[in-house]
């Protein structure tokens, strides 16, 4: 990234604390992120991809402030606002905006669109006079697709690709810097998914907004993103510009991924192999010793067990894996 970041964050950890089964015991804790680094630059998408259950969610929260940081350092430009006042937090909700993942249920089925995208400006641009929100509010629904028609019907009475509009014209009417989106493709129609997906791409053309795109479909990810981070298990397993992370991946839970997507060339799919995961996600409440992919690793060894794998630089990229180099895809049907 040429320019500095906007929004980066340093070890972010994310733990909640469980009941114990009995007074005697120890509480346990859900490390729903346990580690995560990133930063985002103005004009640049940062993709985030890991199974159900892997935390990007929760970390996707944590940088909004909607989820309580364990540990770690948030900075907002130069400024640390992990622990700050809550002039530093409402900074940060200006500047940072969330678009979730079921465009309905986002939406408060009581309020018009024209009530629901100038929400924000009620709480964040208080200066603004009752005809410049009107205008910006507009503004925002033209630049989306919507009409000015539409400022007084309500969510129900849209199809769920112009419900995620709608939530697109209301996180960005306050003009922020950083743009959240947590899987907002995942809940539409294959061709709705594209308009969508181009709609965020020619919105940030055109503001330059750091935008952070959490989904599950990889060819989403690779259209939209210039770099991408892999997540397991709260812990990032691999980090790297996405045209070479798709073409060349280095964590054996990258492959396993990679694996999985089909191919539109008949040859290519019919050679493609699978790496076949075996058992299920552990529980982030009691991960695995070491590194906590081992479990389901087909090229773990012995010593994957004894220690963390620390994030270390292998070819452009960043690796979390004690034996990136030596991993032979032929070993593994």
């Amino acid at each position: 990234m040429s320019s500095p970041p906007v929004l980066s964050a340093d070890d972010i950890k994310v733990h909640f604390p469980l009941r114990a089964d009995w007074p005697w015991q120890t509480a346990p804790v859900l490390r729903a992120v346990d580690g995560a680094s990133l930063a985002l630059s103005a004009g640049h998408t940062l993709g985030l991809v890991g199974e159900s259950g892997c935390g990007k969610s929760t970390l996707a929260r944590a940088l909004t402030g909607l989820a309580p940081i364990t540990a770690g350092r948030l900075h907002l430009g130069d400024r640390d606002i992990t622990r700050g006042s809550t002039r530093d937090w409402r900074a940060l909700r200006r500047e940072v905006q969330m678009i979730f993942q079921d465009p309905l249920a986002s939406l408060d089925p009581r309020m018009t669109v024209g009530q629901i995208v100038a929400e924000p400006l009620h709480h964040l641009h208080r200066d603004l006079s009752r005809a410049e929100r009107r205008k910006r509010v507009a503004d925002m629904l033209d630049r989306v697709g919507l009409a000015q028609a539409h400022l007084n019907r309500y969510p129900h009475e849209f199809s769920g690709g112009q419900c995620q509009r709608i939530g697109i014209a209301r996180a960005l009417v306050v003009r922020p810097k950083v743009l959240i989106c947590d899987e907002p493709v995942s809940a539409l129609d294959v061709s709705i998914q594209a308009r969508i997906v181009e709609l965020l791409m020619e919105l940030q053309r055109e503001t330059q907004v750091a935008m952070l795109f959490i989904a599950h479909d990889l060819a989403v990810v690779r259209q939209i993103s210039d770099d991408v981070r892999v997540m397991y298990l709260g812990r990032l397993m691999e980090q790297a510009p996405a045209a070479q992370l798709f073409d060349a991946p280095r964590h054996p839970y990258t492959k396993a991924l990679l694996s999985a997507v089909p191919r539109p060339d008949l040859a290519a799919e019919r050679a493609r192999r699978r790496i076949r995961l075996p058992g299920d996600l552990p529980s982030p409440a009691n991960p695995p010793s070491g590194c906590v992919f081992r479990t389901r690793c087909p090229w773990a060894r012995a010593d994957c067990a004894e220690a963390v794998p620390e994030p270390r630089r292998l070819e452009g990229g960043l690796v979390a894996c004690h034996h990136a180099e030596s991993i032979d895809d032929a070993a593994v049907a």
